[in-house]
């Protein structure tokens, strides 16, 4: 999809790990086993042109390489201007930005993925 907007694109991500806090109580760690609760710690970000990342899998395979256990994947993108894209330097800022508001659980304005590339939803 961001091949195909009017302008160039840099691709933002972020990778997090679900985590539960150390004081949970019985009935959290419950539901954390049963895949629900805890909190979000980012682990990873990096930015990348569109045609940097084939596709979900190669990100996948190529994030392998840091030896970072993360189970998803906050995505986001910057869009260019006058035909050419935002630079690494400008994704500094945004990449900040968008580890805070994860990590504050607001997640809703970016695309989330786990590994196997399913789509995720959060209530």
């Amino acid at each position: 999809m961001a091949c195909n907007q009017a302008e160039p694109q840099r691709l933002l991500f972020v990778l997090a790990k679900v985590q539960l806090p150390q004081d949970a109580t019985p009935e959290q760690k419950a539901r954390f086993e049963q895949g629900e609760g805890g909190y979000l710690e980012s682990v990873l970000c990096v930015d990348k042109l569109p045609e940097e990342v084939r596709d979900l899998a190669a990100f996948v395979d190529e994030s392998k390489k840091t030896e970072l256990d993360w189970d998803l994947a906050f995505i986001s993108s910057m869009e260019g201007r006058a035909g050419f894209a935002p630079n690494s330097d400008e994704a500094v800022q945004p990449l900040k930005l968008m580890v805070q508001r994860i990590e504050a659980g607001q997640v809703a304005n970016f695309l989330a993925v786990n590994k196997q590339g399913e789509l995720l939803q959060f209530q």
